[in-house]
């Protein structure tokens, strides 16, 4: 599964923020600086879906706060889910 993310680094708190424009918006807690709101990314999504760390990748955007994520074995439905993006 891939998604794309829209995200917020050097928030209070690091969850999801909803929906933006089609993207997942999520507020990241560590700086964007020298990967560390990346990193802080790929670890709150595995926790979040359930999953270990290595079948979630950015797979483009990796400076750019508009990334493209792709989770290994995951279907959009659960991930929707996993996510409290459900209506």
């Amino acid at each position: 599964m891939v998604f794309t993310v829209k995200i917020v680094p050097g928030s209070s708190w690091t969850g999801v923020s909803g929906l933006l424009d089609g993207m997942v918006k999520i507020k990241v807690s560590a700086p964007p600086e020298k990967g560390k709101a990346n990193r802080c990314l790929v670890k709150f999504l595995a926790k979040q879906i359930g999953v270990k760390k290595n079948v979630v990748s950015i797979i483009s955007g990796e400076t750019n706060p508009v990334k493209d994520v792709q989770v290994l074995g995951v279907s959009a439905a659960a991930l929707s889910q996993k996510l409290g993006l459900e209506k």
